[in-house]
């Protein structure tokens, strides 16, 4: 079978493969005469993707794709324009197409980024470190250890995914960054079945790293060992129970409930517009004391990470709320300028086809000062979380419902049986009031988060630590 890296293929540099840089500054300076703000953001991605199930390789893709993004910016208006093609016949046609805003006229042109010498990932390419060939023994040696762990395995699923990405950002002004983005994962699926009953158990991750560490036998077998665990644990799980009880969240993952029903509500363009169940409250209380976020975009080889965001801005650790105290927003730079504040370098965009917004990076809750088992004592009746699958939310107030994929009944302190079918209803400002204990077991989640937001998808870390929530709605099948 041919092999599927790219080990030819040159380093990305548009401007000497495609474009004469000061023709495209010429372009670029024309559209944005009378703006705000505006660039052209290039980019190449490569990505490799194999998927072996049923005892047989189920798919392999390999993909590569490039193009441009040019925008220019005038308040709240946004010109876009992008296009598959880098040409200068391709850049004055799309300039042409975004010019939308620049006939308004009356902008001052936003002072570009101050750069950094600073990456937060090693620039590597994962796609060709390991061959083709090689990736599906590894497959096959994974799909055979995970069948032989346990006589109810009744189905195997395995993923390998890297994704090699480089892009370049030129502003007005002659501004320009580049960055080699790496992105690895590796992903374990289990079925088990007993007495004609069939559940599933899920595990893995990765980051902006190489993909050898995810292929070695020490690794996978963790995952796989993982992944049978959870599956084992909902086999015997019985119907969840319903009604308002306190519950406490295990460390790492559980931190998307974060994410998805705080996180989102921070972010600058939906209190820009009063649209979030947070706008208006800037320096307010709006969690239990001893409840501090963060969004950090700086933490090394992170799913979430990014050395500067799809603006040019370096990326930050930014403290969203301290002390139970909302201190910030996540702000790109159409959003800081019109709520006079800074970017916080959370200005990001699934690709060159997609304007940027203000996005989440890794968003945790720093750890506290209680241990983990002593939550649990305290917990009479309720229930004590540790893994999160599909939620829904309402950014306008804040109300989430999620389920549950591994969850423990706790009665007088005593962890019971795991439960299925228990989903979590509430809202994000409620919760927050609501932590009555921090654990010291602070963790990040081992690097599967993806996000939406408006059709577009981005990679996010999450974390915290184990959490006491009280009063929570639980949704059950009991």
């Amino acid at each position: 079978m041919t092999s599927l890296s790219n080990k030819n293929v040159a380093p990305f540099e548009p401007f000497k493969e495609y474009l004469d840089q000061d023709k495209a500054l010429q372009i670029l300076n024309g559209l944005t005469k009378g703006a705000d703000d505006g660039e052209i953001y290039f980019e190449r991605n490569i990505t490799e993707a194999l998927i072996f199930d049923n005892n047989n390789l189920k798919t392999a893709s390999f993909n590569a794709a490039e193009g441009f993004g040019i925008r220019t910016v005038l308040g709240e208006s946004t010109g876009y324009a992008h296009s598959t093609e880098i040409s200068e016949r391709a850049l004055l046609r799309a300039a042409n197409s975004a010019k939308i805003v620049s006939d308004i006229g009356g902008g001052k042109l936003a002072i570009a980024p101050r750069k950094t010498n600073l990456n937060q990932y090693e620039q590597i390419d994962p796609v060709s470190e390991a061959t083709f060939g090689s990736k599906v023994n590894i497959l096959k040696e994974i799909n055979e250890y995970a069948r032989s762990l346990d006589s109810r395995v009744f189905q195997v699923s395995i993923s390998i995914a890297a994704s090699h990405q480089e892009i370049e950002i030129l502003r007005p002004e002659g501004f320009s960054v580049k960055d080699v983005r790496p992105m690895t994962r590796l992903n374990i699926s289990i079925i088990v079945e007993k007495d004609g009953r069939r559940e599933t158990g899920t595990a893995g991750g990765g980051g902006r790293s190489s993909v050898k560490p995810l292929l070695e036998r020490s690794h996978w077998e963790k995952v796989a060992k993982e992944a049978l665990r959870v599956g084992l644990v909902n086999l015997d799980a019985v119907p969840a129970p319903a009604g308002i009880m306190d519950i406490v969240l295990g460390p790492g993952w559980p931190g998307i409930l974060l994410h998805e029903a705080i996180g989102h509500g921070l972010e600058g363009d939906f209190n820009r517009k009063g649209t979030s169940a947070f706008s208006n409250l800037m320096g307010k209380q709006i969690a239990a004391k001893g409840v501090t976020v963060l969004d950090d975009g700086t933490l090394k080889n992170r799913r979430g990470s990014i050395t500067f965001d799809d603006e040019g801005t370096p990326s930050a650790r930014n403290i969203l709320i301290e002390d139970g105290k909302l201190v910030s927003y996540m702000q790109d730079r159409q959003n800081s300028r019109l709520m006079n504040v800074k970017s916080t370098g959370n200005g990001r965009r699934e690709s060159y086809a997609h304007a940027p917004m203000p996005r989440m990076t890794n968003t945790f809750m720093l750890g506290g000062t209680d241990e983990p088992k002593s939550l649990l004592a305290d917990l009479k009746n309720g229930i004590w979380a540790t893994g999160f699958g599909g939620g829904q939310v309402d950014i306008t107030n804040g109300k989430f419902v999620f389920s549950c994929t591994e969850a423990y009944l706790v009665k007088n302190g005593a962890i019971g049986a795991p439960i299925k079918g228990a989903t979590l209803i509430g809202d994000g400002a409620t919760a927050l009031k609501q932590i009555r204990g921090l654990g010291n077991d602070m963790a990040m989640d081992p690097g599967m988060g993806n996000c939406g937001k408006q059709g577009q998808w981005v990679p996010v870390g999450v974390g915290q630590p184990s959490l006491l929530i009280g009063g929570l709605t639980i949704g059950g099948s009991a």
